[in-house]
């Protein structure tokens, strides 16, 4: 749905408004609102708050990793209808929503610049700052050199401000709007996640009960298995392949570029599929042995977890690079092809089931590890060569279905947040007009444009 435009617009004087409506004014922050400075000495309010992803929640005072309640003293309070900023870090991030607006009384760190809305009205300005987060405007202020700023630093921040009666429209549209919107974002998300359950179960039956639901079934002897169908065997992993360790590669010879990429568990995704880490790790040292550069189409297994439930998964090393393996990688070889396929492998090592079995013998308090010995130890029933490779053929065709829903669902995901960003900023900058109160949209998909 479009919306109409203003009736007439003028030279905002404002590099990044451009031209408003005639009637909006401009003022600095300072003009609009002050800086809340409130100490919370003697623990006046102790309802913990945090900016998260756009947003003010409460947090745990009693599980904020072990920080002593009397810390709590340091904090600011802040009330109802603040505005909270986080100028912090602004040269390292510059993908966090830095802005939000608070929605009950309570306490945040005093590394927050925190602002009370005195002429202005306190959900106008939320949408409004939202808008100059989208547009990265506070990382061009000073030039981009300030790693963090106080209020004395944007007091002067030019806000656009519309009369009050049509900020609180405006406010009243966007509100019901983004709530709509995000509405059918978490739709898409929980299709994601019903997706990927389906994944997980589709893999982990295939790979431990097989293909046919009517096989006769036994006892496996084996808890993380269960009952298996009659006519598979038993195997030690040990019997079906090795291992091979990967190499400690000297961390002095690490650069920005170079010939060859270390292949880490961080590259390991869900599922077998890789990921690109940014920024890659490059090698530069030319003294290392090279049996452990890597060879396209290799099977590698996870020794160190780097995501939740990756421990033990493999992956298989992609084209585009050169790859050196890496420690905490175990690289796959002298397999068995007359009692495992390959694909048939790959598919059990990331199910769930098998994962889980790894996991229960790792080390690690914080971050898991297991061994190229922990994961040859592992017990597992195998059908018959030709029967792996119908299951490797029909997980490959299931996933790539899957894989392609998920992305239809990402992809809405990806058009309904643009369409939000881009519906406050058109909103609270005046390039639409919404303020006929008859304005009800119900295609959040549609265009913002006049």
């Amino acid at each position: 749905m479009s919306f109409p435009r203003y009736p007439k617009y003028k030279p905002s004087g404002v590099e990044w408004l451009k031209d408003v409506p005639e009637h909006w004014e401009v003022k600095p922050l300072c003009g609009c609102a002050s800086e809340r400075c409130e100490s919370n000495k003697g623990m006046i309010e102790d309802n913990l708050l945090s900016l998260s992803y756009g947003r003010i929640v409460q947090k745990d005072m009693s599980s904020n990793d072990g920080l002593l309640p009397e810390s709590f003293e340091t904090y600011q309070i802040v009330r109802r209808g603040d505005i909270v900023f986080r100028l912090t870090d602004l040269q390292n991030d510059k993908r966090s929503l830095r802005s939000a607006m608070v929605e009950e009384d309570g306490i945040i760190t005093s590394a927050y610049l925190a602002v009370k809305p005195e002429s202005a009205g306190s959900r106008f300005l939320a949408h409004l700052f939202r808008a100059y987060d989208a547009t990265k405007v506070f990382y061009s202020m000073g030039g981009g050199l300030r790693q963090s700023m106080k209020y004395a630093d944007v007091k002067r921040l030019p806000t656009l401000l519309p009369p009050p009666g049509e900020q609180t429209a405006i406010a009243a549209f966007l509100d019901r709007e983004t709530a709509m919107i995000d509405g059918l974002v978490a739709e898409q998300r929980r299709l994601l996640e019903l997706l990927k359950e389906k994944r997980q179960a589709v893999i982990s039956n295939a790979v431990t009960k097989g293909l046919n639901p009517r096989a006769p079934m036994k006892p496996s002897g084996i808890e993380w298995l269960g009952d298996v169908p009659e006519h598979w065997s038993e195997n030690p992993l040990r019997a079906l392949f090795s291992l091979k360790h990967g190499y400690a590669f000297d961390s002095d010879h690490f650069s920005d570029s170079g010939e060859y990429v270390l292949m880490t568990p961080g590259n390991f995704y869900e599922w077998g599929g890789f990921r690109h880490k940014f920024p890659e790790k490059f090698y530069s040292g030319a003294d290392f042995p090279r049996e452990f550069i890597l060879e396209s189409g290799q099977m590698l297994v996870a020794m160190t977890e780097q995501g939740p439930g990756l421990l033990g998964s493999s992956l298989f090393v992609p084209d585009g690079a050169t790859y050196l393996h890496n420690q905490r990688l175990g690289r796959v070889h002298n397999i068995r092809c007359d009692k495992v396929n390959e694909k048939f492998l790959f598919h059990l090592f990331n199910s769930v089931r098998y994962r889980a079995e790894v996991a229960v013998s790792s080390t690690g308090a914080k971050v898991k590890h297991t061994s190229p010995q922990k994961i040859l130890s592992v017990k597992v029933f195998l059908p018959p060569i030709s029967e792996q490779k119908q299951i490797g053929q029909f997980l490959d065709e299931e996933i790539t279905k899957t894989d392609l829903l998920e992305a239809e669902a990402q992809r809405a995901i990806d058009l309904l947040q643009e369409r939000r960003t881009a519906l406050i900023s058109a909103a609270v900058t005046g390039q639409i007009d919404v303020r006929d109160p008859s304005l009800n949209v119900r295609h959040p998909g549609g265009s913002v444009r006049a």
